[in-house]
C-alpha cells in the first residue's frame, strides 16, 4: 500500500513596488510571456481573462512546454523530451489566487495559493504549493525535482518582475 506523499513549496519574492502595480503586472499577458521567455520555454500560450474581484475574478492560464534537457534520466523516462506545464491562477481579489499546476497526461499536480501583501511600499508575492506525484517508488524523487524546477522558474520570474517594475 503506497501512501500519497506531498512535497511543499513556499517561496517569496519581494518587489519594490506597491501591491496594485504588482497585481497589474501579474495580470499582464506581456509580462507572463516575458517570464516564459526568461524560463527558456519551447512553446507557450498565455490567456488572461476577467478582472480581480469582479464576477469569478481574473483567471491567468500559462501553458508552457519546457525542454527536459538536463533533468535526471529517471525523470526523463517519465516525461520524454519536453515537459508541458499548465499553470492556472484564479485571482478572487487583487491579493489572493488559487493556483493549480498540472502536467497533462502525467501523474502529478501542484495546488495551493498565491498571495500579495503590501509592506511599507514594497510587495511580497508568496507562492505556497503542495506538489504531489503518484508514481510508485520514484514519486518522492520526482516531487523534489518538480519543486527544484519551480524554484528555478520563480527565480527567473523574480528577475523579470524586478526589471518590469523598474521601467
Amino acid at each position: 500500500m503506497m501512501g500519497t506523499m506531498t512535497t511543499h513549496l513556499a517561496h517569496e519574492i519581494r518587489y519594490a513596488a506597491p501591491l496594485d502595480q504588482v497585481a497589474a503586472m501579474l495580470g499582464d499577458p506581456a509580462y507572463r510571456e516575458a517570464v516564459c521567455d526568461a524560463q527558456k520555454v519551447v512553446r507557450r500560450t498565455v490567456t488572461v481573462s476577467g478582472e480581480p474581484g469582479v464576477g469569478t475574478g481574473r483567471e491567468v492560464i500559462v501553458d508552457r512546454a519546457m525542454s527536459a534537457q538536463g533533468i535526471p534520466s529517471f525523470a526523463k523516462k517519465l516525461v520524454g523530451e519536453e515537459i508541458q506545464i499548465v499553470q492556472r491562477e484564479q485571482w478572487a481579489s487583487e491579493s489572493a489566487a488559487g493556483v493549480e499546476v498540472t502536467i497533462p497526461g502525467k501523474p502529478g499536480s501542484m495546488s495551493g495559493q498565491a498571495t500579495l501583501t503590501e509592506d511599507a511600499g514594497s510587495t511580497v508575492y508568496r507562492m505556497d504549493l503542495d506538489i504531489s506525484v503518484s508514481i510508485p517508488f520514484v514519486g518522492g524523487k520526482v516531487e523534489q525535482l518538480v519543486r527544484d524546477l519551480m524554484l528555478k522558474a520563480l527565480a527567473r520570474e523574480e528577475r523579470v518582475g524586478t526589471r518590469w517594475l523598474a521601467r
